[in-house]
């Protein structure tokens, strides 16, 4: 890009942004047309994967359209925002991916139980509902929902009205109950 193409591409950059703000799809198209290519190239570089790429380009440009006023021209091209989104999105996206693969590896769907481990984990989880079942019912909806629905003591406390010393000591308490009653049942 010559100095002066340079020069008129940010200035109808600005221009572009402005009928953006607007709501204007055709500037935005335009936009799309100038810098999609160069945006889904370097997403491909960084996934390494089409598909995720293709992505990474419409979550920027979707970006983008719900908030274009985001886009400040005194601190770089348009073009180098778009791209920055983009690279950032992509980095995103491999964490992710990387992360989802190191779930999936850690869980083998190709082990099946036998019949032995079936009936322990029915017997198991059967004596289990019914140490909960002997719990008062405080301590039983606590630590329903931060064992079983993954919540912290904070939402817990929340979810139930509740102070949250109060649900720290319903669970521990629920807790020290549910260590008596399944004492036998582990060994």
């Amino acid at each position: 890009m010559t100095p002066s193409t340079h020069g008129e591409a940010t200035s109808s950059d600005a221009a572009l942004v402005a009928r953006i703000i607007d709501g204007d799809q055709d500037a935005l198209e335009t936009v799309f047309n100038r810098y999609g290519g160069a945006i889904e190239s370097m997403a491909l570089r960084v996934l390494r994967n089409e598909t995720l790429a293709e992505d990474v380009v419409q979550e920027v440009f979707v970006g983008f359209w719900n908030a274009p006023e985001r886009y400040d021209p005194g601190r770089g091209s348009l073009r180098t925002f778009l791209i920055t989104l983009a690279h950032r999105r992509a980095v995103d996206t491999v964490r992710s991916e990387e992360a989802r693969f190191k779930r999936e590896e850690r869980v083998p769907r190709d082990v099946v139980p036998s019949i032995d481990e079936e009936v322990w984990a029915m017997a198991l989880s059967d004596s289990v509902r019914a140490a909960l079942e002997d719990l008062n019912e405080g301590e039983r909806e606590a630590i329903a929902l931060a064992y079983f629905g993954g919540l912290s003591y904070v939402e817990v406390a929340a979810r139930l009205d509740t102070p949250e010393g109060t649900v720290k000591s319903r669970i521990r308490s629920g807790m020290r109950k549910l260590s008596v009653s399944l004492a036998g049942v582990a060994s």
